[in-house]
């Protein structure tokens, strides 16, 4: 397979920095801190221990150079003072050093314990979002969890885009989501998502604001939808300032309205829809005038929008954390995509398109055009009955599965890369809640909110001490790429992989005992892995004989041998010989500026779908019933209080990149964002602090008055609020900031997925 670079002109945000020495090293990787992958140029010193120097990469095939503040960072981060170098455990109540050794002994000793009396429902697991980021949790989750054998599985996908997750897998049999084919359309019509403030997500695309900016440069249109007057909303073409929470009224009413006046055109993947002849019916009842009052926008407004779809030579619709975020969040994820099938840009060069990632993914895998379909609800949480959905149950239960006594009750909880309480709702209450455990372990670097409760930390190491290859979010890439990274600095004498300590920690719950030789387990994983290539007829090493496929990886080991059995397996794959060009781990390693795989190509569907019908369920029972809820919401009378909305910034990364300096510096963003209007009811001015009061708590903090905020709305940023007691987070606590979660509310939520509704929240706001 041949191997072109692509070339585009990106903005490059790169550090100029004078080098001490001109003996130095250069050393590529990806950034592994958002969903972008930008490449990174970095100069090492000449003992090769320090970052001194970090640029964008001019040649990587996807950035070309673009780099955003953030990734000037990964040095400073590795030589953070905070970051825990070895375990750490906590005797008397205080946190000490301890070796490896030591600290697995002590979860032998008391973790098997638990599970003999009380079962493994005792223990839950919570997996945060840098997992995604990192190849061993994105390999070795699945194998802790099996390991642990418990039905208490949660993480920050329920914080995140589980609504999208549901949505795609009940229309396609997978989650497989479409993403705006930026680099090629003529018209974008944003929801929920500030582009210019954090990169894309569900969407992997590096510089995505400077993608927007040659839309309208080529003579398209961006069309935001906000309550905010966000940074790419400033940028837009037009600015729409929804009530926050009704996205899925606005989508229904376009789609609605696309319906109505005839200007539906899904006839490029119409014959392979069911459900298209439901979808009057279902969302007649969302006229542009119905939703109007609701959505806080003109209904003439809303007709335009949907007559500018139509008109469009191409165009997409993209949705992302604040239309999942909601009361609607999986109908208004939904919705993105009927609009995308019903104006006829679908699986369409400059619309929605579908990724092929290198590593493959269920839409590529089996019989092309058919598949098991998507079910949920295979299990429900012991207090509320909440459905589980991929293996797990929303993080809303969380708290209750803890305080509420009783058989299957949580009495132990494991947490991988995750800071649950400052990253869920009504944190206080989980904060209260993971104090009366009976034993803690956290994967995490960090003595944060969270794992300040646990009895055992087990740090990983710095990202520059790990290879990369964004395994799951690639798969979502505007343009298909294959980048990996090996490590940039050596593991210290006294640290462990990420991987070795997932398995190490495994083995305590498979009877193994601490000092268990991982090397066995390691080979298991990577013989089942090919077990399951070689049993798939469609596959490139159909019929294969495993061991002679393992012989052919050796001496390779760990997490790098099994990104290279789903490199050569997958799409573009070598199949082990039988495609000579394909790729391999060994063909990325020659080629660290990344290889391009091409454009998004159309004409994916029929065959990536996995339905049992092989056909797009557009009104799938489920969604079709929680329409109904939907409808009913028309009757509502806007609310009266004031509703709490989050922000995002590019210095910030949820919570735990705000103990650098080089980040935090400047003035406090940290504040509530109110406009004039509201601040004159409340006797709040700029500059003076602020009382924000929901159902479940209170934060004070400084106001921010600003014309940039649609009226009946307020606005603080998500991840700060780093000060409680016992966190070793020296710069992030000395921060003046609060933590927004103290005010969401874990019984406001999407009906239908569970996933917490974190806008829309009703506040109330008062001076001091």
């Amino acid at each position: 397979m041949p191997v072109p670079f692509l070339r585009h002109a990106c903005q490059n945000w790169s550090v100029p920095a004078k080098l001490d020495n001109a003996n130095t090293e250069t050393a590529f990787r990806t950034c592994p801190l958002c969903e972008a992958g930008c490449g990174l140029e970095l100069t090492l010193d000449a003992s090769r221990s320090k970052v001194v120097r970090t640029r964008g990469d001019q040649e990587d095939v996807f950035s070309a150079g673009f780099l955003c503040p953030k990734g000037t960072t990964l040095g400073h981060l590795h030589e953070d003072p905070d970051w825990l170098r070895g375990p750490m455990l906590k005797v008397d109540g205080e946190f000490r050093e301890a070796t490896w050794d030591e600290a697995f002994g002590y979860i032998n000793d008391r973790m098997p314990p638990l599970v003999e009396s009380n079962g493994p429902d005792c223990v839950a697991v919570y997996m945060g979002n840098p997992s995604a980021h990192s190849l061993a949790p994105m390999f070795l989750n699945r194998t802790l969890l099996k390991a642990v054998g418990t039905k208490n599985r949660f993480s920050a996908s329920t914080v995140d885009q589980r609504p999208k997750e549901i949505s795609a897998a009940l229309m396609f049999g997978s989650v497989a989501v479409p993403v705006p084919d930026l680099n090629r359309t003529d018209y974008i019509l944003m929801l929920g998502a500030n582009p210019y403030a954090s990169n894309g997500s569900l969407c992997t695309a590096p510089d995505f604001p400077g993608r927007l900016e040659r839309i309208q440069e080529r003579g398209g249109k961006v069309v935001v939808v906000d309550p905010r007057l966000s940074e790419t909303a400033k940028k837009a073409d037009q600015h729409l300032a929804i009530r926050p929470g009704t996205d899925a009224h606005l989508l229904a009413a376009i789609a609605s309205t696309l319906l109505a006046e005839g200007l539906a055109d899904p006839s490029n993947v119409a014959d392979h829809c069911a459900g298209l002849e439901e979808l009057p019916a279902l969302l007649g009842p969302f006229t542009a005038q119905s939703v109007a009052k609701v959505v806080g926008i003109p209904a003439e407004l809303i007709r335009q929008v949907a007559r500018d779809l139509a008109a469009a030579p191409t165009a997409c619709v993209y949705g992302r954390i604040g239309t999942c975020t909601q009361e609607f969040g999986t109908l208004a994820s939904w919705l993105v995509d009927v609009v995308n099938i019903l104006s006829g840009n679908l699986d369409k060069e400059g619309g929605a398109m579908f990724a092929k990632g290198a590593t493959g993914q269920p839409s590529t895998k089996g019989k092309p055009g058919s598949g098991r379909g998507f079910t949920m609800g295979r299990a429900n949480s012991r207090v509320s009955g909440l459905p589980e959905a991929f293996g797990e149950f929303p993080v809303t239960a969380l708290p209750e599965e803890i305080e509420a006594q009783g058989e299957g009750q949580v009495r132990a909880l494991i947490t991988v890369a995750g800071n649950p309480v400052s990253s869920n709702p009504n944190s206080l209450r989980l904060d209260a809640a993971l104090a009366s455990l009976d034993f803690m372990v956290s994967i995490d670097p960090y003595i944060n909110e969270t794992t300040r409760h646990a009895d055992v930390i087990l740090p990983p190491p710095s990202p520059l001490q790990k290879s990369h290859y964004d395994l799951a979010l690639l798969n979502f890439a505007v343009h298909n790429v294959a980048n990996y990274s090996p490590p940039v600095l050596g593991l210290e004498p006294d640290q462990l992989s990420e991987g070795t300590i997932m398995l190490r920690l495994a083995s305590i719950f498979l009877g193994a005992g601490p000092d268990s030789d991982t090397a066995a387990t390691d080979d298991a994983i990577a013989a089942m892995m090919l077990g399951s290539a070689v049993q798939n007829p469609t596959a490139n090493v159909a019929g294969r004989d495993v061991e002679e496929l393992l012989e052919l990886l050796r001496p390779s080991t760990g997490v790098e041998r099994l990104l290279d059995i789903l490199l050569r397996t997958g799409p573009y794959g070598d199949g082990f010989g039988s495609n000579p060009e394909g790729l391999s781990l060994a063909v990325l390693e020659a080629n660290p500026h990344g290889v391009d795989l091409g454009p998004l190509l159309p004409g994916r569907i029929p065959d990536l779908l996995r339905t049992p019908s092989g056909k797009i369920e557009i009104a799938p029972e489920l969604i079709a019933k929680d329409v109904e809820r939907l409808a009913k919401s028309l009757a509502r009378d806007p609310e009266e209080s004031l509703v709490l909305i989050g922000r995002r910034h590019i210095r910030s990364n949820n919570s735990w990149m705000h103990n650098l300096r080089v980040l935090t510096k400047g003035r406090n963003r940290c504040t509530l964002q109110i406009h004039p209007t509201d601040a004159k009811h409340a006797g709040l001015t700029d500059g003076k602090m602020a009382t924000v009061t929901s159902r479940v708590g209170s934060v004070s903090l400084d106001v921010e008055v600003t014309e940039g905020i649609r009226p009946g709305v307020v606005s603080i940023p998500h991840g700060f609020g780093q000060n409680m007691e016992g966190v070793r987070l020296r710069i992030a606590s000395d921060y003046k900031g609060v933590n927004t979660n103290v005010l969401t509310d874990e019984y406001l939520r999407d009906e239908l997925s569970g996933n917490i509704a974190l806008n829309g929240v009703p506040v109330s706001v008062s001076a001091g």
